[in-house]
């Protein structure tokens, strides 16, 4: 049986009658006070993040931050999942197992936002080794912000809700292998298997106070790949005696990009993006080697195959050409599937959500080409939601819009979210989500 608070959200989001719309606008009035009451709480826990970054695979203390914050609501907490990850388990009766998921990790980036809170963080980087400055440029502070809000009201308010939920900070989404990592580790069968994944992320390209719900696909595959050309390096002044591992990367550089514009059929998104290019250390000596890095993005299955094929096969044919000592050596290092929403559970949040912030604020952006490992929760068999929250304030988005300064996109330096709506949002929205994925019906 459904607390009487259940049923009255239930009615604000059915609508059934003016009575129970009338006392279901009561609950959510209650919803706005709570997070109202807490902001001050969560900006301080945002702020902290922000100035604290910890990049992919070393998120050890922002772990320890949210599990601390999480065994304190009365969740059951169990940490170093998949490496860095924490599952936080809350029982509430016979019901729905509900994933929620926030992503830990921040990048390898400068911070040039001037915020009085900037990052000023630097650490040596898991995999390369490499010292760096670190930022949560991709907004994953909001997330889990947003993540501990949502957490709080739902500990708060158990009468509104039955089932299990299952509150998951992941580590590593930006090197897409934290979902992976956690799964591998039990995730789904050391702790109750989800009927649903809940998930959410800020977006650098619609308003702030704005919900995008899109049913179906909303970002794509993604494959890292580190490719190895090999030559015979000797003296600049005499090429003649060497093999030049530079003019044949070049020259695959120029080649690659016939593949999405010449044996792609145009309406299967595809991009291949040679991000990175390194060879040499001299004026006047040519290298024996080089090592391009790239991310090669897709939908379907079998455009992704064709395109990992094409670079194998174009980089091979560059080398032979050159008459290279040996072939590429080519390796895919991180990868992640195409997200998919569940077309009814997105329809049913999305309903929820328009009934709550009404429907113009409800956003509805186009499929990316970015990539989000959230795909490997749902891959692995469960249902999932993964919602666009709004983040640039509305002025400089009408501004943008007609003509002005662009939008600094997440990933970048300059991108910085407006923090009160953005936050506020992301915690209404997403709370409203798990009270309608966990109202029996």
């Amino acid at each position: 049986m459904r607390g009487i608070a259940a049923a009255a959200f239930a009615a604000v989001i059915m609508c059934a009658s003016a009575a129970q719309a009338e006392t279901g606008a009561a609950v959510v009035s209650a919803l706005r006070a709570d997070i109202d009451k807490m902001y001050p709480d969560i900006e301080k826990l945002y702020v902290d993040l922000h100035q604290n970054p910890e990049l992919s695979l070393l998120e050890e203390k922002t772990a320890a931050k949210l599990a601390e914050r999480m065994r304190k609501l009365g969740f059951e907490v169990t940490t170093k999942v998949g490496g860095t990850g924490v599952v936080a388990l809350m029982k509430n009766g016979a019901g729905p197992t509900l994933l929620v998921r926030t992503d830990m990790d921040a990048l390898p980036v400068l911070e040039q936002t001037g915020l009085p809170y900037a990052s000023k963080v630097t650490m040596k980087d898991a995999v390369t080794g490499d010292m760096v400055p670190v930022m949560h440029a991709c907004g994953h502070d909001v997330h889990m912000a947003a993540w501990i809000g949502t957490a709080t009201i739902l500990a708060r308010r158990r009468d509104l809700w039955r089932g299990t939920l299952m509150f998951i900070g992941q580590p590593a989404e930006e090197r897409v292998r934290g979902a992976k990592a956690m799964l591998a580790d039990g995730l789904y069968t050391r702790f109750p298997k989800p009927d649903m994944a809940l998930g959410l992320h800020d977006h650098d390209a619609t308003p702030s106070g704005t919900v995008g719900a899109v049913p179906g696909y909303i970002m794509a595959n993604a494959d890292s790949v580190d490719l190895t050309f090999y030559g015979v390096g000797g003296h600049g002044a005499y090429p003649q005696t060497t093999v030049d591992p530079i003019v044949i990367a070049a020259r695959f550089v120029v080649a690659v990009q016939t593949v999405v514009a010449r044996e792609n059929d145009p309406f299967d998104p595809a991009v291949i993006t040679v991000g990175s290019f390194q060879g040499g250390l001299k004026h006047n000596i040519i290298s024996d080697v080089v090592k391009l890095q790239l991310t090669v993005r897709s939908y379907k299955p079998e455009v992704r195959e064709r395109l990992l094929s094409a670079i194998e096969r174009i980089a091979k044919a560059e080398a032979q050409a050159a008459n290279a000592p040996k072939a590429p050596e080519m390796r895919v290092i991180e990868s992640t599937k195409a997200t998919y929403n569940d077309p009814v559970l997105t329809e049913r949040v999305a309903k929820a959500i328009s009934a709550v912030i009404g429907e113009a604020q409800m956003t509805h952006p186009p499929m990316e080409m970015g990539s989000e490992d959230f795909s490997e929760y749902v891959g692995a068999g469960v249902p999932g939601v993964y919602l666009w929250i709004g983040a640039v304030a509305p002025a400089k988005y009408a501004a943008s819009k007609q003509g002005g300064p662009a939008l600094p996109s997440t990933h970048s330096a300059l991108f910085a979210p407006d923090v009160v709506p953005t936050l506020k949002t992301s915690i209404l929205a997403e709370t409203v989500a798990a009270l309608e994925l966990m109202t029996l019906r």
